[in-house]
């Protein structure tokens, strides 16, 4: 009777193992599905978005536009307020997920209000970008310009981290972060350092050229 009971089955087993062969065989003959694009915005209060209110920050109002655009993307906000670029670098690994694709990394503003050395603050950003270099994610430096009032020798040094470093590391730069805001009342916040939301989106569109690129491109090799 064993016998017959294994008998019985045997042509069940070989129908499951047919029917698991052609699920296989479907499923790669599909078109695989697209993974979203992830971008991490790791920075300070510019990123973090500062006083302003629910979806009105960089991050949130970048991914609407690339989205507008057609890009599947996400963009995560790991901003700090007060962060410095020795903070970012410490917090790196646990800011920034392994699944990411892209970091656009925006720090040194509070290096530069603090008068930290310059080339302590390339040192920290010049790690930053190696460690996620190092765990296959690409980088976007968004860089920043120092106050007129912190002097020539200040200026010069400070000024010319970000340009160095995208050359040194071979990735896209923002010259300035708040380019064509910084300088109009009417685009900031009250403080005149950080921008309210007609600034953001300012700072969303001057981006746009350098970040689309970068997703068309990433859904083309895929």
């Amino acid at each position: 009777m064993a016998f017959k009971r294994r008998m019985s089955l045997f042509p069940l087993k070989i129908a499951s193992s047919v029917f698991a062969g052609l699920v296989l065989v479907l499923a790669a003959a599909l078109p695989a599905r697209a993974e979203t694009f992830q971008i991490v915005g790791l920075g300070d209060s510019l990123m973090a978005g500062y006083q302003l209110g629910p979806g009105e920050g960089f991050p949130e109002r970048l991914e609407a536009a690339l989205r507008e655009k057609g890009h599947d993307v996400s963009v995560a906000n790991a901003g700090v307020s007060g962060d410095t670029t020795s903070g970012g670098l410490s917090r790196l690994d646990w800011s920034v997920p392994d699944e990411a694709d892209l970091v656009i990394v925006e720090l040194g503003a509070n290096d530069m209000l603090r008068g930290i050395a310059p080339a302590s603050s390339e040192k920290n950003l010049d790690a930053i970008i190696s460690r996620l270099k190092e765990r296959g994610i690409g980088v976007v430096l968004a860089g920043m310009l120092a106050a007129p009032n912190l002097g020539d020798a200040y200026r010069q040094a400070f000024d010319g981290i970000y340009p160095r470093l995208a050359e040194r590391h071979d990735v896209p730069l923002i010259p300035f972060f708040l380019d064509g805001v910084a300088a109009n009342r009417g685009l900031l916040l009250e403080d005149g350092m950080h921008p309210n939301a007609e600034g953001v989106e300012v700072m969303v569109e001057r981006i746009l050229p350098v970040l689309e690129p970068i997703v068309a491109g990433e859904k083309q090799g895929a």
